[in-house]
């Protein structure tokens, strides 16, 4: 009874509508885009998958994070059939286990490691980034990154804190990922083969059309203020984020080094039946399954995983593109993710917030 009640309550809120109507339209909107561009233009839309290269005799590495379940477990399970070094990055280390051991199961020439991290603590962020290195060098390999897949997400009902004081949804959707990314991008640089960064962003950044950029907004503050904590909100803003991010981070790494071999897309895997709705209602979860399977619009997670895995096999010189829908194909995100003048005000509170965590948490952790 208690269950149904709160069903009823969630019903009757703004966030489950805007859910239920603004995501359905904007995914509906994403694949009938996919079905313009094959029918009506002739601009191929879609890359061939690449097989990752070797250094040497070495398997190249590959980071992604969220990878004890859905979307991140499907993709490392099938990057390690690639041929990648997985190392596998998540919060919980019996989920960690467990995710090795059903690698180990399904693929026994696999090649996995893992690291527990808590993405929403820049200080867990620094200390596995170190742990890395060390891990590179007591294993006798290349100090490298041939790809960094950024998957772990929430969506979370409720307004909670990350240590710096964040949003935690907002900490741990795009704060995290843009400080590993830039932890990280040393080691994705020093790689002697082109590496790559893929962010896994969602088609639900189509519902935002007007945004304000600055640090209060990135970290969640004003966004959160309201009686009722606009969660759905705040997950378009922090993948709209990630998209952005993706394409600056792309035209900043190509315009001042025409050389550089470090390419950087966004996939979106669209809808799949993970647990990433688990704070919600289970009943109105269910009921959304449901609905979206009669649809044809749910995916499995190793369906849902194939656009992450065509972004991260799409040929060397591939960059700055979004995934979505599988078979390789690409779409345009919308017009405000392309927004360079908000990228760039993106970028510069980004980097201030991760400057200051920098500083904050290395005192802490040399202390």
């Amino acid at each position: 009874m208690r269950e149904v009640k709160k069903a009823l309550s969630f019903i009757l809120t703004v966030e489950f509508w805007r859910m239920g109507i603004f995501w359905t339209l904007s995914l509906v909107m994403s694949y009938f885009q996919l079905f313009w561009q094959r029918v009506f233009t002739k601009k191929p839309n879609a890359y061939p998958r690449c097989p990752p290269q070797r250094i040497g005799t070495k398997k190249p590495i590959c980071v992604i994070t969220g990878a004890t379940s859905g979307i991140g477990a499907a993709a490392a399970y099938d990057l390690s059939k690639e041929g990648f070094y997985v190392v596998l990055v998540g919060r919980s280390s019996q989920m960690l286990s467990k995710m090795i051991e059903w690698i180990h199961k399904k693929n026994k020439d696999a090649h996995v490691q893992a690291f527990e991290v808590d993405l929403s603590s820049f200080q867990s962020i620094l200390k596995f980034k170190d742990s890395l290195e060390k891990w590179l060098l007591d294993s006798d390999m290349h100090v490298s990154v041939q790809l960094l897949i950024n998957n772990a997400g929430i969506l979370a009902a409720s307004h909670r804190l990350t240590e710096e004081g964040y949003d935690q949804m907002m900490g741990t959707n795009y704060i995290g990922a843009f400080s590993l990314t830039k932890l990280l991008l040393p080691l994705l640089k020093n790689s002697p083969v082109g590496s790559r960064i893929v962010n896994v962003t969602s088609f639900t950044h189509r519902n935002l059309f007007n945004v304000q950029i600055d640090k209060e907004t990135v970290v969640g503050k004003c966004l959160s203020r309201s009686k009722q904590y606009p969660f759905s909100h705040i997950y378009e803003f922090s993948k709209l984020c990630l998209l952005m991010f993706s394409y600056e981070l792309h035209r900043q790494l190509h315009s001042t080094d025409e050389s550089c071999k470090v390419s950087v897309i966004a996939a979106d895997p669209g809808v799949v039946e993970t647990n990433i709705m688990r704070e919600l209602p289970s009943c109105v979860s269910r009921m959304a399954f449901i609905a979206l399977n009669l649809l044809g619009l749910l995916q499995s997670p190793e369906e849902g995983a194939s656009s992450v895995i065509d972004a991260a096999l799409a040929p060397p010189e591939i960059s700055g593109v979004y995934f979505f829908g599988g078979k390789g194909r690409t779409l345009n995100s919308s017009a405000l993710s392309h927004n360079i003048r908000l990228a760039e005000k993106l970028w510069r509170s980004s980097s201030d917030l991760f400057l200051e965590s920098k500083l904050t948490s290395t005192r802490t952790y040399t202390s």
